[in-house]
């Protein structure tokens, strides 16, 4: 590896909107999220399936030849 093109990786500290924080490794001293593992609607099991039922025959309906 090439000597002085690297940047420096240090340890930053990771803020969500939700006010959880942590701490991990960047090039950048502090990084700000909106979510994070602590509110994501997927880790956090309150995950809404979204209903797609008549997706496909609106599609074939709408697409069909006439």
């Amino acid at each position: 590896m090439k000597e002085g093109i690297h940047p420096v990786y240090k340890e930053a500290k990771v803020v969500c909107a939700c006010g959880e924080s942590f701490t991990t490794r960047s090039t950048k001293p502090s990084i700000h999220v909106d979510i994070c593992s602590k509110c994501h609607p997927f880790f956090t099991g309150k995950q809404k399936l979204v209903d797609a039922e008549g997706r496909v025959e609106k599609f074939r309906k709408k697409y069909a030849k006439k």
